[in-house]
């Protein structure tokens, strides 16, 4: 399998993850913690990956856990910390809590896709915006440097000031993109995908 060299992945491991009451990324969805399904989705894309965490739970993955720079800011923070480290130009952010992504999906709409080098991309369905699985290129990080230090940490208010494309996901593909943000949603899942 090819992997691209020019490609760092960073998954957003952080969070309070108040509404699942467990560290998210161990939630357990098929017999696999939703950290591996992302993992496994990311393994033929780039072999640069990291974990943004400090648990040392998920260092039996093998991967460098890096902790936020600052503390307690949220994804703003957690993609502060991942331009911060990193040493490629564009970087691949993913949240920890999209145990149906895949990697024909992050190929197809933004590997593969003609926003390769734009500034910021993600993706969206028909309602909502999901900036966590996106695109950031490493000459962002004064903006969300600067963004931290004025406290703006509404992540798509600082992508809205910037240049971004939003690429429209077909409808077929919208499953692969939730976020399981509590045991309901979980429980939804698995009544789904038994």
């Amino acid at each position: 399998m090819h992997t691209q060299k020019h490609i760092s992945v960073y998954i957003l491991c952080g969070g309070k993850s108040s509404r699942m009451q467990t560290e998210k990324g161990l939630v357990v969805f098929n017999n696999k913690p939703f950290i591996e399904w992302i993992i496994d989705a990311v393994k033929p894309i780039s072999n640069q990956i990291y974990l943004i965490t400090e648990n040392t739970d998920y260092s039996v993955y093998n991967y460098p856990l890096l902790a936020d720079i600052y503390k307690n800011k949220g994804p703003v923070g957690g993609i502060h910390t991942a331009l911060t480290h990193t040493n490629t130009q564009q970087n691949l952010i993913l949240s920890c809590d999209i145990p149906m992504i895949s990697t024909h999906i992050i190929k197809r709409y933004l590997i593969n896709s003609k926003v390769i080098n734009s500034n910021i991309a993600f993706v969206s369905d028909s309602t909502r915006d999901y900036p966590l699985i996106g695109m950031y290129n490493a000459n962002n990080l004064q903006r969300f440097e600067e963004a931290i230090q004025q406290n703006h940490l509404k992540l798509m208010r600082l992508i809205q000031a910037s240049t971004y494309h939003r690429i429209q996901v077909a409808s077929r593909d919208f499953e692969a993109l939730n976020n399981i943000n509590t045991p309901n949603e979980l429980q939804n899942l698995i009544q789904r995908k038994p």
